[in-house]
């Protein structure tokens, strides 16, 4: 039986026209694009090609404000709280490098997060001075919090951490975080590039003050698309690095003023075809409900790691009391990137994690190059069977 049978499983199938072609399993990479989403982006460049760009963003001026909107139903927050980005990673950087550091300042992460952000912190070391101190993981491989409570001094300037690391199903104790640093006063920066369309985010209880995240994975959106999230109280205090004529006027010859909601973090030139697509694929989720899909897509992958464990050779490195839909593992039979060309040559489409995608918590467990099979809610019981059954044949 299916897990959580009351889930429409033909439908998500059935309004997923790439299902029909591949067995997806690369959806922390990028999801399959539902049906509605393709539809909405394919009509606004339908429409662009008519009437022309400037034109077309006029004429739908209301549904792309409503892609604020919709974003902000996901994440419990205002509208005017949210900017829209061409990808997780220019949003989490309009945060980041808004801060503006200083010599004996603190950055407080995790020890498994994500390589680009922390190549951030590294940069911002060398240009500033700032101090970097990663908070070891604890005995079931999360963030440890009491570590992390014991680190928080009146020199820590930012707490920043990966929600889901990339190398694994790990879902780092977020909530915990943000109540830690609220009641210190300190800014809280999540990056949920991988839990966002797989887990429900409400900014609120989370208590983060900026949140990153990406269109193109689980919320099944256009690549090109991310958003980032800015508390007001918090947003009005950071001017971004980068300024245009959309994230600020021009007041007189020597002067500028900068907006003051969260669009101060956007530059004006867009694919409004895209952002469209965005609006429509966080509504899809919406209706599908996040509760819903985190359900299912826990139950799948958790039942793809007890079988994968029983594979002779095959280790899954996944770790945390709370784990999501990506699974990783490795074979003492084969390379990781061997098994993905033979998955891939029938049709089955994962990819390789590599050790450089979170270091620091890859060289403390020793972590090879691993496959990474991430499941979403349209997956079934019957993809997940013929994938062991390729992977047994490969292995062998």
């Amino acid at each position: 039986m299916e897990p959580a049978d009351t889930f429409d499983i033909s439908r998500a199938r059935a309004e997923t026209p790439g299902c029909a072609h591949v067995l997806h399993l690369n959806n922390a990479g990028a999801a399959l694009m539902p049906a509605p989403v393709l539809q909405a982006v394919r009509d606004y460049w339908s429409l662009e090609e008519r009437i022309g760009g400037y034109e077309a963003a006029e004429h739908e001026a209301s549904r792309l404000a409503g892609v604020y909107t919709s974003v902000g139903r996901l994440l419990n927050c205002a509208p005017h709280e949210v900017a829209l980005t061409d990808s997780a990673t220019r949003a989490w950087a309009s945060a980041f490098y808004a801060f503006d550091f200083q010599p004996g300042d603190r950055i407080l992460t995790a020890r498994a997060e994500y390589a680009s952000n922390f190549i951030a912190y590294l940069q911002a070391a060398r240009r500033t001075g700032v101090e970097v101190v990663p908070i070891p993981s604890d005995s079931e491989g999360q963030l440890d919090v009491a570590a992390l409570e014991a680190a928080i001094d009146p020199r820590v300037r930012l707490i920043a951490i990966t929600h889901v690391p990339t190398n694994g199903g790990l879902v780092n104790p977020a909530a915990a975080v943000g109540r830690l640093a609220r009641a210190a006063g300190v800014p809280f920066l999540l990056d949920a590039c991988q839990s966002a369309g797989q887990l429900p985010l409400d900014v609120e209880k989370l208590g983060c003050d900026m949140l990153s995240a990406t269109g193109r994975k689980y919320l099944r959106g256009p690549r090109g698309t991310g958003f980032l999230y800015v508390r007001e109280a918090l947003s009005q205090r950071l001017e971004p690095p980068m300024l245009d004529l959309h994230a600020a006027t021009w007041t007189g010859p020597n002067a500028y003023t900068v907006r003051e909601d969260a669009r101060r973090f956007e530059m004006w030139e867009a694919n409004y075809a895209d952002r469209v697509g965005l609006g429509a694929a966080v509504d899809y989720a919406l209706s599908w409900g996040l509760p819903a899909i985190e359900s299912r897509v826990k139950a799948l992958a958790a039942g793809l790691r007890a079988q994968l464990s029983e594979l002779p050779g095959v280790t899954v490195h996944d770790l945390g009391p709370e784990r999501c839909g990506i699974v990783t593992f490795s074979s003492t039979a084969r390379e990781a990137a061997t098994l993905k060309v033979g998955l891939s040559a029938q049709a089955i489409n994962v990819t390789v994690a590599s050790p450089s995608g979170a270091l620091l918590d890859a060289q403390a467990r020793g972590l090879p190059n691993m496959v990474r099979a991430s499941v979403h809610y349209y997956n079934d019981l019957p993809e997940l069977e013929r994938f062991l059954a390729t992977l047994r044949t490969l292995l062998n």
